[in-house]
């Protein structure tokens, strides 16, 4: 269905099956409101009550976690991702297996990502992280990593690019995306987008903002289109996708016109420098519809969560938490640790003192530490189990506190603690 005769701003029937609602407003000190809020956000799969942590389960899996560890540690949803799981096993095994949450045995609400952020990222030759240092804006359009080949090629119907499992060369269009996200079946799905990245000038940037306001239409007619073909199955929420780089005018352009349309709720994503992190989300929150979720795309880190949700973020997701611990690192109050260090050789102390989590619970860093160095796989459960509980539980911790007006006296003691003696966190996010 083309863009001149579909009306992308008029709602589904459906859309009623999943719903937002705000609760407590987040107030400044001196009692001046801000963007912060929580809220519950209700899907047929059951509530996440905001703000929350989706634990990332990229390929139907949180990492070494099967899903009754997910559920005890906390978490209330779980994202997959829509580009891994379509290269494998494939939508359509996940369709034929009843959805994404009957085929990885998880009962509770769950996410997926369209695939573009991965689509770029390994398509460029990155990998995990785009490389978003800024530039003089004069510069390249072209990003790709140092020794790489481009593997994904960007028009205005789609990309085409190649798997980095084997090579072979495939094609995701607003459409694609949609279709493949129906069959994966999550209970919120995002809408199809091409990541920019701080190399990019702000031509492109222009350009590439406006190819993603066209892919959001086709996205919603297309989703629209397969509700009513897929009328048996449980409705999914679509959520468009907030670009525009570190520009003020392109992100509040972005969030207009996205705002504008069908979406039951919306992604801010993009490249952006950290520290500019608060600001970017406050100009998306001031500009959103107020009665629709905010999802901020790819962070964890405990300064970033306090940002996020003071500006206005009522959930996120991250990988970091399970992909430190695969190399022994655990969180704390007091900050982040190597087990891989002599020191906890004879350390008979739980990772954290009076952490309820299962980990702390029954097992010693010295035991932990001689897993990791014997290479076995428990140490990666074990803290991912920890890590992932303590990122849950910090965000939970301060949706109370927002509930019950200590919600910066809570984020001075938690940030003072976790960074006591470290210079202000450096660092990039993407999403």
């Amino acid at each position: 269905m083309s863009e001149k005769n579909f009306d992308s701003s008029a709602a589904h029937p459906r859309q009623s099956e999943f719903s937002f609602e705000v609760g407590t407003r987040l107030t400044a000190e001196d009692g001046t409101p801000m963007l912060g809020r929580t809220g519950t956000i209700s899907t047929p799969h059951g509530q996440v009550k905001t703000p929350a942590f989706i634990a990332v389960g990229t390929k139907a899996t949180v990492k070494a976690l099967t899903p009754e560890h997910v559920e005890e540690l906390g978490a209330q949803a779980v994202l997959a991702n829509a580009y891994h799981l379509y290269l494998q096993p494939g939508a359509e095994i996940l369709d034929e297996a009843g959805g994404l949450g009957q085929f990885m045995g998880w009962e509770g609400p769950t996410f997926t990502d369209s695939g573009g952020f991965q689509v770029m990222s390994l398509g460029s030759g990155f990998k995990k992280v785009i490389d978003m240092k800024s530039v003089d804006q004069s510069g390249p359009d072209d990003a790709v990593a140092p020794g790489k080949e481009r593997m994904a090629n960007v028009d205005e119907d789609g990309v085409w690019f190649k798997s980095h499992l084997d090579g072979t060369k495939h094609r995701f269009t607003p459409e694609v995306s949609m279709g493949v996200q129906h069959q994966i079946g999550a209970d919120i799905m995002f809408a199809f987008d091409e990541l920019t990245t701080l190399q990019n000038s702000r031509g492109y940037q222009e350009e590439s903002l406006e190819r993603t306001r066209r892919w959001a239409i086709r996205c919603i007619a297309e989703h629209f289109r397969l509700t009513d073909e897929r009328e048996s199955k449980p409705y999914q929420a679509l959520f468009g996708v907030i670009q525009g780089a570190q520009y003020e005018d392109l992100r509040r352009k972005a969030c207009q016109d996205l705002g504008a349309m069908a979406f039951d709720g919306f992604g801010i994503g993009g490249a952006l420098e950290k520290e500019n992190l608060g600001t970017i989300v406050g100009w998306c929150s001031e500009e959103l519809p107020e009665n629709k979720p905010r999802h901020l795309l790819g962070i964890s880190e405990p300064d970033d969560i306090f940002t996020a949700i003071e500006n206005g973020a009522d959930t996120f997701d991250c990988v970091s938490p399970t992909r430190v611990a695969r190399n022994s690192a655990f969180y704390t109050p007091n900050g982040r640790f190597n087990l891989s260090g002599a020191r906890y050789k004879r350390d008979f102390t739980p990772l954290v003192d009076g952490c309820p989590c299962y980990t702390c619970q029954n097992f010693t860093r010295a035991y932990i530490h001689h897993l990791y160095k014997a290479k076995e796989l428990l140490s990666h459960t074990l803290i991912s189990i920890h890590n992932e509980h303590f990122t849950v539980n910090l965000v939970d911790s301060a949706r109370r506190s927002i509930e019950d007006g200590t919600f910066f006296a809570y984020k001075e003691e938690v940030l003072r603690g976790y960074y006591a003696g470290k210079p202000d966190p450096q660092g990039l996010v993407v999403g």
